[in-house]
């Protein structure tokens, strides 16, 4: 006779129908609670698998010139971006697809075959809104479009060194766009979409935040003037087989950097063979020995020192002047080997240079210089700006004396030497450099006796318009003052000099009767025609400042007198009619 364990045991089938029973309460309690009462749950989970937050892009703030010419500018570009899951599914379209990409085909599939697994991978970025639409038109499951925006110069290479340029994802990595990114990035903001579960858009509910539009940004630079000392930059180095150039001009009253051009350059708007060298701002990175630029401010602390007059006379016979091992040699013979002071900046002398730092000694050179601002940072917070090198030294020996003074041993930037100049014109008064359009000039500082300036300025004047003096760099209808310089270049990775390599500068300002700008131009290593500065940079310097003067409307300084007018009598009509 057979019989049920239930039966045996009651109380077992009991608990199982006790459990059971337990289990489909707190099922259904669940589905109460979630339905009924905790609603949220469900309606965030639902959420999670449809609804989803687009970023709405924000473009970068405007730079332009300080005439409000635009520099840099943020246009609308579409990135086409793909699911491989979804596109993978649809290989047969594929073909289609790489067509309108006008990409190979074979790459393509390779791409979607190592990211298989993966949910997103761009396809193509920065295509034209029209090119962008053209693509998602032919309805190829998996691929989608992301609104973008892009970054395009309109001066293009002319102020590349300057604006910089930003990367693929709109960062700034260059110049301006590097320093100021902060300030010129947008916030992006956010929408709020419905989609299905193959990601395509089903409705779009609110904009949750909305993007905020990068700041302006206004250069102190004139774009009608950075196009001029382009152009004749560009024109000095073909005509003299120079392997780069450098100009630097600044207001003088204001600091601002009105124009800063460099040779080589390059196209921001197409980076595709872009060269690492043609990317330097040389006037802000390039160091160098500056030559006998530096002579005026060594004449200064002569003038200084209470010690010398401007026409007191220094004797450079024979043209040359021994210093244990060293030889210092004039280029400029003179015929009864006397110079005054002015003299001597005309004929650039270094033996007479020299013999006037051996008098006030080397610290007094080192004082004037260090506070017209070489040896030290701009304060412009340019990407990878240098700030050169001047020495002090515990004890002064002959030969360290004489090479600061005439303008070997230290090394400066074209925009320090700028600055420099900048000073002697402006009286003696320093005022910080800007690359920021300045609504109001700053407060100047008195670094250099406004006597010594001013006595400067008139040697100065003299060393461009004495006979004798650099007269390519004469301006017509305005008095200009400046030096040259010519300087050898430093051998790379060894001590001493390379034979045959020179860089050409010339520095100065105008006009005289009140002086506005201050020029700064460095041609490296020019190879045919010449080499000297008065012979190869002066003229950039004089073609340059006359287009400047007059697109300043700076009224001229030196026009020839009016022609005396003659009263003629006319003979009496006789007869006829009046």
């Amino acid at each position: 006779m057979i019989r049920l364990e239930g039966a045996l045991y009651p109380w077992r089938f009991r608990v199982v129908l006790a459990l059971l029973a337990a289990m489909v309460g707190a099922i259904g309690w669940r589905i109460v609670d979630l339905q009924v009462i905790d609603q949220d749950f469900l309606k965030e989970q639902g959420d999670a698998r449809s609804v989803r937050h687009i970023p709405i892009p924000a473009h970068r703030g405007l730079m332009t010139d300080r005439n409000g010419e635009p520099l840099a500018v943020s246009t609308p570009v579409k990135t086409l971006w793909a699911n491989p899951k979804e596109l993978l599914g649809a290989k047969a379209r594929l073909p289609e697809l790489a067509n309108a990409l006008d990409t190979d085909l074979a790459a393509l599939s390779k791409r979607l075959e190592q990211q298989a697994e993966r949910e997103f991978m761009y396809l193509e970025r920065g295509l034209t809104p029209e090119q962008g639409e053209q693509v998602l038109a032919l309805g190829i499951p998996g691929v989608y479009g992301l609104e973008e925006f892009r970054r395009f110069y309109p001066a293009g290479e002319v102020a590349a060194h300057v604006v910089g340029f930003t990367d693929i994802d709109d960062r700034g990595r260059e110049g301006m766009e590097l320093s100021y990114d902060e300030w010129l990035a947008g916030v992006p903001g956010k929408r709020q979409v419905l989609k299905d579960r193959r990601g395509r858009l089903i409705k779009d509910v609110q904009v949750v935040k909305n993007a905020k539009a990068g700041k302006p940004l206004a250069l102190s630079i004139d774009l009608r003037l950075q196009y001029l000392a382009h152009r004749e930059l560009r024109n000095a180095l073909a005509e003299f087989g120079a392997k780069a150039g450098s100009l630097v001009m600044v207001d003088v009253k204001t600091g601002e950097v009105l124009a800063m051009v460099n040779h080589p350059t390059y196209n921001p708007n197409n980076r595709s063979n872009l060269q690492p060298a043609a990317m330097r701002n040389r006037a802000m990175i390039d160091v160098f020995e500056p030559g006998s630029t530096m002579k005026p401010f060594s004449m200064s602390a002569a003038l200084a020192s209470g010690r010398w007059q401007p026409d007191d006379k220094v004797d450079v016979h024979p043209g040359w002047l021994r210093i244990g091992r060293y030889t210092i040699r004039d280029v400029s013979r003179v015929k009864d080997g006397v110079l005054d002071l002015t003299g001597i900046l005309i004929k650039s002398s270094n033996v007479g240079m020299s013999k006037i730092a051996f008098d006030i000694g080397g610290e007094a050179i080192y004082s004037v210089m260090q506070r017209v601002g070489l040896g030290q940072g701009t304060g412009l917070g340019f990407p990878g700006e240098r700030v050169g090198k001047l020495p002090n030294h515990r004890e002064w020996r002959k030969a360290e004396t004489a090479t600061l003074s005439y303008g070997y041993g230290l090394s400066v930037t074209a925009v320090q030497l700028a600055h420099a100049y900048s000073v002697l014109a402006n009286d003696g008064q320093s005022v910080p450099l800007s690359l920021l359009r300045l609504e109001n000039a700053p407060e100047p500082t008195q670094v250099m006796s406004k006597d010594v300036a001013e006595t400067l300025q008139g040697m100065l004047q003299q060393v461009v318009e004495a006979p004798g003096g650099v007269y390519r760099a004469q301006v017509p209808g305005y008095h200009v003052a400046g030096k040259s310089g010519t300087a050898r270049k430093a051998s790379v990775g060894s001590k001493g000099y390379t034979e045959h390599a020179y860089r050409s500068m010339f520095a100065g300002f105008a006009p005289m009767s009140d002086p506005r700008i201050a020029l700064v131009v460095v041609i490296d290593e020019p190879s045919k025609g010449g080499y000297y500065g008065g012979l190869v940079s002066a003229p950039v310097f004089s073609k340059v400042m006359a287009g400047a003067l007059r697109l300043m409307n700076i009224a001229p300084d030196n026009l020839p007198p009016p022609a005396e007018t003659q009263t003629v009598a006319l003979p009496e009509a006789k007869g006829g009619r009046s």
